[in-house]
C-alpha cells in the first residue's frame, strides 16, 4: 500500500500489518506520531468505542459522516473500568512465568491461574498488585492480581491444589481478576 493511500476502516490490528507508520520525531511536528494515534485509537476500540482518526482539518466532516479518515471500530462488549485499569493503567510489580498448559487456561479457557501452572516469578510484589503472566516465550499474555506476595510464590510452584496448605489453595490469580492482553485463539 502507498503512503498516500487512505485506510477507510480498520476492524483488527491484522488490517494494518502491512502499514508502516511514521512517527513525530521524522517530521518534527507535535509530541505524538501516527503510531501514538492508532494506539490510542486501538486502546478505545477494545474499550467498544468506535473512533474516527483525521486531521483537524477535516473533523468536521468527519462528524457529519462523510467518508474522511479511517475508522476504527468497536471490538467487543465494553469491559468494566477495573478491567480497562488493569489492562492499560496499571502499573505490574512482577511477573508470573506461565508453563504452556497454564497459558492454554488462562488465554483459552478463561480459568484461573493456578500454582501447577507456574514455573517462576520475578518481581517485588506484594498480595492484591497486578503482575504480567507470562508465557514460557517472554510474551505477556495477561494481567492480574495476584493472590500471594512473591516471597509465598517459591513454596507453589508447580505444585496442585490438593498438595497445598489450605490457606494457599485459592487461584494465584483468579479469572475475575484477571484481563487477557493477547487474544484467545480463533478470536
Amino acid at each position: 500500500m502507498g503512503p498516500a493511500a487512505r485506510i477507510d476502516t480498520v476492524a483488527d490490528p491484522g488490517d494494518l500489518a502491512a502499514v508502516v507508520l511514521g512517527s513525530a520525531a521524522r517530521n518534527g511536528v507535535g509530541t505524538g506520531g501516527m503510531a501514538t494515534k492508532v494506539e490510542a485509537a486501538f486502546i478505545a476500540a477494545q474499550a467498544g468505542v468506535p473512533v474516527v482518526v483525521t486531521s483537524t482539518t477535516q473533523a468536521a466532516a468527519a462528524l457529519a459522516g462523510e467518508p474522511v479518515g479511517t475508522l476504527f471500530t468497536a471490538r467487543g462488549r465494553r469491559p468494566s473500568a477495573r478491567q480497562f485499569w488493569l489492562r492499560y493503567a496499571s502499573r505490574p510489580r512482577g511477573q508470573v512465568l506461565l508453563d504452556a498448559g497454564a497459558v492454554a487456561a488462562v488465554r483459552d479457557r478463561g480459568a484461573s491461574l493456578l500454582a501447577a501452572g507456574i514455573t517462576g516469578v520475578a518481581g517485588d510484589f506484594l498480595a492484591d498488585d497486578p503482575v504480567e503472566l507470562v508465557d514460557p516465550d517472554g510474551t505477556v499474555v495477561a494481567r492480574g492480581l495476584v493472590s500471594y506476595d512473591a516471597r509465598e510464590m517459591p513454596g507453589l510452584l508447580g505444585r496442585s491444589t490438593g498438595d497445598l496448605e489450605p490457606e494457599h489453595r485459592r487461584p494465584v490469580v483468579h479469572r475475575d481478576e484477571m484481563v487477557l492482553v493477547r487474544a484467545p485463539v480463533g478470536a
